[in-house]
């Protein structure tokens, strides 16, 4: 039987390591691995996510459910379902870098 936190694992390290950056045209506000982790991260957790989970790695130290929402939001990001420009904002002005998500 297949470990179900390691297949969780590598659909978040595919999806932003791999499809979401190769994905990323030149309107998207972010094209890096670690960005789209960070948006996403923070969406799962509702804040900055290094104040919900551990660092290094932080996808490794989420519970799963965190994990499940950010590949969720990740996979309507994909499928153009959700506004990475909007969740940009939001992730930066949690941080205190950003004006607000319009």
């Amino acid at each position: 039987m297949a470990d179900p936190r390691a297949a969780r694992e590598a659909r978040w390290l595919r999806l932003t390591r791999r499809d979401l950056p190769a994905a990323a045209g030149p309107d998207w506000p972010v094209r890096l691995d670690h960005c789209f982790q960070r948006i996403l991260l923070d969406h799962a957790t509702n804040g900055c996510w290094y104040d919900a989970i551990p660092r290094r790695p932080a996808y490794a130290h989420a519970p799963d459910a965190v994990l499940d929402r950010a590949i969720a939001l990740g996979e309507d990001v994909l499928a153009g379902h959700a506004d990475l420009h909007a969740l940009n904002r939001q992730s930066l002005v949690w941080r205190g870098k950003g004006q607000g998500a319009a």
